[in-house]
């Protein structure tokens, strides 16, 4: 009964999900991971990685497309005080966004560099890199970067205009420069996730309901590009995405009772 049930679930929100902006219903998240926070993908490994925010334990995931827990790998060396966002580099080290802040009275944010060849073990032992925000700068709350050209480009968390802030990929302990400020056109935009295509020619931001596409921006000049927005036509906690591949995006929403914990798909193009 129980089994059926599950199915007759699955069946409603896939057939949901692909009538709404063909956001589509890949897997359920294992139910163990209640706030599946972030999405990536390596070419070297064939798992959607993801972690759990702030309060959770210091681990790292690798699911499959159903959603199923594949691999687990706990860091040793950082507490989870809020990883957001996850990105990597073309070596397939992938780099934890441990820079939440809700309240925005935090000072110091990190971000965890996990080798590659640490992926296949059980427990690793992250590299840090440490940054704190220009002087003059108010604390935010950060959700969402990716990696380019040997920087970091972190975004914050607003409903209208938001910072860019650029750190360097160097271990040690840095100060933020303010790259750009920017304002999506529309509401409630707050921005939960991000990630750039593999030849870093496109990025996607992620909210609740929508996703933005940036293309033919030169250099690190994103905003001079183009913009276009892709609603989803379903409103749900999403906190995590990735390129599967240049045409379709993987898409996680976090668990709210009833209704979330899911691994999508959805077309970019």
């Amino acid at each position: 009964m129980i089994y059926f049930k599950r199915l007759i679930f699955i069946f409603i929100i896939t057939t949901s999900c692909q009538s709404n902006g063909q956001l589509n219903f890949e897997g359920d998240v294992n139910n163990s991971l209640k706030e599946a926070s972030a999405a990536e993908t390596i070419p070297q490994s064939d798992l959607i990685w993801t972690i759990q925010d702030s309060g959770n334990d210091s681990e790292l995931y690798g699911l499959n497309e159903k959603g199923d827990i594949l691999k687990k790998v706990v860091i040793t060396n950082a507490s989870n005080i809020d990883w957001e966002d996850l990105t990597s580099d073309k070596l397939g080290n992938i780099y934890i966004g441990d820079f939440g802040n809700n309240n925005e009275k935090r000072k110091i944010f990190r971000i965890l560099k996990i080798n590659y060849e640490d992926l296949s073990k059980e427990n690793a032992e992250a590299e840090i890199i440490e940054f704190t925000l220009p002087k003059k700068q108010d604390s935010k709350d950060f959700e969402a970067f990716f990696l380019f050209k040997d920087s970091f480009y972190i975004m914050s968390k607003e409903s209208k205009k938001f910072i860019v802030l650029k750190v360097p990929n160097k271990m040690g302990k840095h100060e933020a420069m303010v790259h750009s400020k920017y304002n999506l056109d529309g509401k409630d935009n707050k921005i939960t996730s991000a990630d750039i295509s593999e030849n870093g020619k496109t990025i996607i931001l992620l909210n609740h309901d929508k996703l933005w596409k940036i293309t033919n921006f030169k250099s690190d000049a994103f905003f001079s590009g183009s913009t276009t927005e892709l609603p989803f036509e379903h409103n749900s906690q999403k906190e995590g995405v990735c390129f599967k591949n240049d045409a379709v995006a993987y898409i996680t929403d976090e668990r709210n009772g009833t209704t979330g914990g899911n691994l999508y798909s959805f077309s970019i193009n």
